[in-house]
């Protein structure tokens, strides 16, 4: 019977962290940028003293799904969306270099350049800095910088600094708890040359809310199934423990 009580235990737990995913990525429906957690289900054995014929359901993210978002014009000049494949290099808080596809970009009271969840970008030489006071930014396909000075004429553009793109490929990256994604090997990417951008315009997420609402509701049945098998697991051990005090 306890092990009847096991498994159903179990699997409402592990339905409880897939309805999580889920709610994330759900969450971030609206976020530029964002790219979808999935999940999968598998049954573990479980290992330890008197455990051996235990068994298991345990959800986990076998992944991410990076298949791209839509493209939304903005006609903003510091909106920048990537082509295809690739990514922005961006510094993270702890110092090390990580990557996003979140294109929208501004710049604070220093010249840093930051996107739209203030996380610095980075450039060739580390973190960019736009050299303030400047009337126009634009920025080229191949992510070149260009200002023009405040009070310089039209025909005045200054290239100052190159954004990092990389593009080591998918299935070498992973997220990190910050949202931002890193190379599994924990070492930084080689710059792209390759990679370029539509400026104005972003990325948006690549989560399809009906997606994710028909998964929730599909976890949240699945949950309630497991409650009704520990109910019925308590109800077979209360006729046993009748059975055996008749008998």
């Amino acid at each position: 019977m306890d092990k009847f009580l096991y498994v159903a235990m179990s699997g409402a737990k592990q339905g409880m962290n897939a309805l999580a995913v889920r709610a994330n990525n759900l969450a971030n429906a609206n976020t530029d940028g964002f790219k979808s957690d999935m999940t999968q289900a598998r049954a573990m054995q479980a290992f330890g003293e008197g455990l051996p014929t235990r068994v298991f359901s345990m959800i986990e993210s076998p992944g991410t799904n990076f298949s791209s978002g839509p493209i939304k014009s903005t006609g903003r000049d510091l909106d920048i969306a990537i082509k295809g494949d690739g990514w922005i290099a961006v510094q993270a808080a702890d110092g090390s270099e990580a990557y996003t596809r979140a294109g929208s970009l501004k710049f604070d009271n220093t010249g840093l350049l930051i996107n739209s969840r203030n996380t610095p970008i980075m450039g060739d030489a580390g973190p960019i800095v736009l050299p303030l006071p400047i009337d126009k930014v634009q920025i080229s396909p191949e992510g070149i910088i260009s200002v023009r000075p405040q009070g310089a004429t039209a025909e005045v553009i200054e290239e100052v600094a190159r954004i990092k793109f990389v593009n080591p490929g998918n299935d070498q990256m992973m997220r990190g708890e910050d949202g931002l994604f890193r190379l599994m090997s924990g070492l930084p990417a080689p710059k792209d040359p390759m990679v370029q951008v539509e400026s104005g315009a972003i990325e948006g997420s690549n989560v399809n809310p009906v997606h994710e609402m028909v998964a929730m509701i599909d976890i949240q049945r699945q949950y309630e199934m497991q409650v009704k098998m520990m109910k019925n697991a308590e109800e077979a051990d209360r006729s046993s423990s009748s059975l055996l005090r008749i008998g």
